[in-house]
């Protein structure tokens, strides 16, 4: 059954930041989109690359390693060579706390 964790304060995640956290053994990147949060898996489908060490550009991160790119709401691919879509999670903030549903 899945559960909401704290992940991170909102203290830490000030607007255009990125995160990386872990959530029942889970590698998630976490961002604030102009005060919305968003939770995607961290590893690049095509290698396995960081997402929270990658480029944000509007809703889209871009991996550091070879660029594959991916919604930051969704998880969908918006580009090569990554061709399979990361996990999305379900974020809420509770009082400071921001929890990820796993």
């Amino acid at each position: 059954m899945a559960q909401f964790i704290k992940v991170a304060g909102t203290d830490e995640m000030p607007a255009g930041a990125i995160k990386q956290v872990e959530a029942n053994g889970m590698s998630i990147a976490l961002f604030n989109l102009d005060g919305n949060y968003y939770a995607i898996g961290n590893d690049c489908t095509h290698r396995g690359g960081p997402l929270a060490e990658g480029f944000v550009e509007g809703e889209s991160v871009t991996c550091p390693w070879h660029g594959g790119q991916f919604n930051i709401k969704t998880g969908a691919v918006e580009g090569a060579p990554a061709s399979k879509p990361v996990a999305k999670y379900n974020v809420r903030v509770q009082g400071s706390d921001i929890e990820v549903e796993v």
